[in-house]
């Protein structure tokens, strides 16, 4: 009998990649915040849940990286939507840029460390870092423009993971590379 465990990034990386999505759209000015009770939902559900699974799921399969980022960003999630949820009026802007700008030094260190991995993965870290950042930015200035283009960001780091998913979930059951990923860079 086979006690290999599934893979489970595609999924963590899809619950992270559909509610980016979501909430990205809000910020980037594409949907109102009336959306954001859909938002809050996935946050729970998809983007804290099933990711928070996958984590646990990567830490029975040893891998420290996958446990980390998706665990970590199961919590960001929850966090995010328990803050939105009960205690949004009451939070300073400035401390909700420190917020997001700790999320972007987290997501820096997990950039770091997936030098070592694929490029779809170090181009989603990316994206993320910049998107965290803009998004700080936009708290601390205030700046409406800043908060668009994080919710830009967000957009293209969601599209990033939804297509690292999409690859990982295809090449694995087909058996070969159908969408490339990127071979990590030799050291």
């Amino acid at each position: 009998m086979d006690n290999r465990l599934a893979n489970p990034a595609p999924l963590g990386l899809a619950g992270f990649a559909l509610t980016t999505w979501m909430l990205s759209l809000i910020n980037a000015g594409f949907a109102s915040g009336d959306g954001m009770g859909m938002v809050l939902a996935l946050a729970f559900a998809f983007g804290g849940t099933a990711q928070f699974v996958a984590g646990v799921t990567e830490l029975k399969r040893g891998n420290t990286f996958g446990m980390t980022a998706f665990c970590g960003y199961g919590a960001f999630w929850w966090s995010f939507a328990l803050f939105v949820q009960f205690l949004h009026g009451s939070t300073p802007a400035a401390f909700v840029g420190w917020y997001l700008f700790m999320w972007g030094v987290f997501t820096l260190y997990m950039l770091i460390a997936a030098l070592k991995l694929n490029r779809a993965l170090q181009l989603v870290f990316l994206a993320l870092v910049i998107t965290f950042w803009l998004l700080a930015a936009g708290e601390w200035t205030g700046s409406a423009s800043l908060h668009q283009f994080g919710g830009y960001g967000g957009l293209i780091t969601a599209l990033l993971a939804f297509y690292l998913s999409a690859a990982e979930v295809i090449n694995e059951t087909h058996g070969k590379v159908v969408l490339p990923i990127g071979a990590p860079t030799p050291r």
